[in-house]
């Protein structure tokens, strides 16, 4: 007779599971190198918008952020995701961490020598937008060649666990070392940077699918009709770039915590940090126990719960009324996070996925930016608190309408790898 294991032993294997991706000694890499990276994206553009906010006073100059990083990575997404197909993505991520890492020396060197100024600042960020153009498909279009298929969920939310860790450490970090100077802070992102451009290079994975096809207009296109073809993807992506567009008051908070709620510096980076305190707790949950079932509904809900928090968070005048709302979206937004890797990364090919996460990326990543000059734009029209509650009510809507327009969407059921292939490639 077969040995039954052990309560223990059963035990033990479930706790491996919920960490079985970092079996693999290059996820494990890969894994480090993005927390390094997004630790310093995240102290590096709060910093710029504080120090923004501290030069101008002009919620039009704090859009001016968000536009300045966008434009470019707008230009540039067919191009980038053609790249991140034909050639290795570990060296395409560490190459813009090196671009990044001379961003943040710029940032450094003007702020010491006291020339700071929104015509110096915004070229260095336009860098920052090309950087991030090229990483952004490449740092995400690489995970599924790193582990084997049936780590993959864990491999995913691991994936969005190390992005918000950051999230919430490059925040509390900045607020901590804003008080010694805001070039002490540019100075530590360099040392973040070049680590994670070290730790990209020693990964030795080499199983990604070089596409060999001929750079032609279709080749550039090809990532826009595949996700334009299955109404499942373009509904995950439309959703949150809606979420973030409409929904997204990152860039007022300097505002909300100087002007509104009166709480500082350090009042700044909690905020900064509460939305990702809220997504890491969620993500943290999905590497166990992650969403197998009723993805589409959860989707649905979750964007949905996004924008409602958007108003609350609007209408508030108390600091820990705000910090817990913010902590509630950031839940949201890590089931909504979750679903959408797990139906991009799995429906789409290997020699494609390149572009489609370009293009994710695009419409996703860079409506960060995008939204931040959305919301500094309507804020200076209309005032930050209509600003933001318009948005959230903007998003609620958005739900609605997707809901009703996507029915393929609305019933995704299995988020099982093997079940969406099968289904939906």
């Amino acid at each position: 007779m077969a040995n039954t294991p052990s309560n223990s032993d059963r035990s033990r294997l479930e706790r491996r599971s919920g960490r079985i991706a970092f079996s693999n000694p290059d996820f494990t890499r890969y894994w480090f190198a993005r927390v390094l990276s997004v630790f310093g994206t995240e102290m590096l553009n709060a910093t710029v918008l504080w120090q923004m906010w501290k030069l101008t006073r002009d919620p039009f100059d704090l859009g001016l952020v968000g536009l300045a990083q966008f434009a470019p990575f707008f230009a540039l997404f067919l191009i980038s995701g053609v790249m991140a197909d034909r050639f290795q993505r570990k060296r395409i991520i560490a190459f813009c961490s090196i671009g990044m890492t001379i961003v943040a020396t710029g940032l450094f060197a003007v702020t010491l020598t006291d020339i700071a100024s929104r015509l110096t600042i915004l070229p260095l960020l336009v860098i920052v937008g090309i950087a991030r153009a090229f990483q952004a498909p490449a740092l995400n279009a690489i995970v599924p060649v790193l582990v084997p298929k049936e780590h993959f969920a864990n491999a995913i939310s691991w994936s969005a666990t190390a992005t918000y860790i950051a999230r919430i450490g490059g925040p509390a970090l900045m607020a901590g070392l804003l008080i010694l100077g805001i070039d002490v802070v540019y100075a530590i992102t360099i040392g973040f940077f070049v680590t994670s451009s070290l730790l990209t290079l020693l990964i030795r994975t080499n199983t990604q699918i070089i596409s060999k096809d001929p750079v032609t207009i279709d080749l550039l296109l090809a990532g826009l009709k595949y996700i334009w073809s299955r109404q499942i993807i373009i509904g995950a992506i439309g959703l949150d770039l809606f979420a973030v567009l409409l929904g997204g008051a990152t860039a007022l908070l300097p505002i909300f915590a100087s002007e509104i709620l009166k709480v500082g510096e350090i009042g700044y980076g909690g905020l900064r940090m509460a939305l990702t305190v809220g997504a890491i707790t969620c993500m943290t949950y999905l590497t166990q126990r992650p969403i197998q079932k009723h993805g589409g509904r959860f989707l649905l809900t979750a964007v949905a719960l996004f924008g409602a928090g958007t108003i609350v968070f609007g209408i508030s005048t108390l600091f820990w009324l705000s910090f817990g709302v913010l902590f509630c979206m950031g839940v949201a937004d890590a089931i909504s996070v979750f679903i959408r890797n797990m139906l991009v990364q799995s429906v789409t090919p290997d020699d494609m996925r390149g572009r489609v996460n370009a293009v994710s990326s695009v419409f996703i990543g860079a409506s960060n930016e995008i939204g931040e000059f959305e919301s500094g734009v309507t804020a200076a029209w209309w005032g930050v608190v209509p600003a933001v509650v318009v948005g959230g009510i903007g998003t609620i809507l958005v739900v609605i309408i997707f809901a009703r327009m996507l029915p393929q969407l609305r019933t995704v059921d299995s988020l099982k790898p093997d079940d969406l292939i099968s289904k939906y490639r």
